[in-house]
């Protein structure tokens, strides 16, 4: 298995789950199945041998799907599975009831809305079980205060990897730099939050075409503020077929980590150092002798 890893992609089956929180007439182009065997492809081109399956909906059926297509797919290396953790109790049962072997981190949709539950007593416990039992938890904050809730959270619990999606969402549709810099600037400083240089639904949707130009400058941003040693190359596949066909996409996204800087040490930790080591993955076993 390659060492390098894409840190965030989906597999579903069109109508067999309620993608409402997030899907519009917008992505009528998504209505379709995508399994492995759509993938497996798309990775042995890109010379990507490795992946992180996450959750797309918030239900504990999709754990169960979750847990058969990585039994299916040889490429999953972990899974980031849903749990309901605004409910700690609802959260706890879950775990017992899901099959989590595979599991290296959890995550549950937030969109826009306010995070001050992040702060309750009882949900700061649940999160230093997470934490101690080696589960990292994916979130996209996007707001000023969704922000803060997130650093709030991660400085209480500093044992907690915490995992931000999607670039933090650039205004990738309008070129502008802030509020989106010092967003990011913020949850750099954390030590324990790391971010997916990826692109997600909704910078997709209102991003008229992709344009790799326009990704460089928030890409080289985050190189600045993170390091390389928390960001990880992330495809956002299938979603990203909205605007990019796969190979394009990671080329594009790895062009413009290089393009920022990063030397053959820093492009092996986003390629797939960072998210083997935040998610805890299996480590590659060297080639041996030929």
């Amino acid at each position: 298995m390659s060492g390098v890893v894409d840190a965030h992609q989906h597999y579903w089956r069109w109508g067999e789950a309620d993608q409402s929180a997030w899907r519009t007439p917008a992505h009528a182009s998504l209505e379709r199945d995508y399994g492995p065997a759509d993938l497996a492809p798309e990775l042995s081109a890109a010379g990507v041998g490795a992946t992180v399956l996450m959750q797309s909906v918030d239900e504990a059926a999709e754990n169960d799907r979750l847990a058969a297509y990585a039994a299916r797919a040889g490429t999953v290396a972990g899974v980031v599975g849903w749990l309901p953790v605004s409910d700690p109790a609802a959260a706890r049962a879950e775990l017992e009831r899901a099959d989590t072997a595979r599991w290296c981190g959890v995550r549950a949709l937030v969109g826009r809305d306010p995070l001050a539950w992040l702060a309750e007593p009882g949900v700061v416990a649940l999160f230093r079980e997470l934490a101690a039992a080696g589960l990292a938890w994916d979130v996209v904050p996007v707001t000023p205060e969704q922000v803060a809730a997130v650093v709030a959270l991660a400085r209480a619990v500093p044992e907690l990897r915490v995992v931000v999606d999607h670039l933090a969402r650039p205004p990738l549709d309008t070129g502008a730099r802030q509020p989106w810099a010092g967003l990011v600037a913020e949850l750099a400083r954390v030590p324990g939050v790391a971010l997916k240089v990826s692109v997600g639904v909704d910078a997709l949707t209102a991003w008229t075409s992709w344009n790799p130009r326009a990704l460089r400058p928030y890409v080289a941003h985050v190189l600045e503020e993170f390091g390389p040693g928390r960001l990880m190359l992330a495809s956002n596949w299938p979603v990203v077929l909205l605007r990019a066909p796969y190979g394009r996409a990671w080329a594009d996204l790895d062009a413009a980590v290089v393009a920022a800087g990063a030397g053959a040490d820093d492009l092996a930790l986003v390629r797939g150092g960072t998210a083997t080591r935040c998610y805890g993955l299996p480590v590659p076993a060297p080639a041996g002798p030929a």
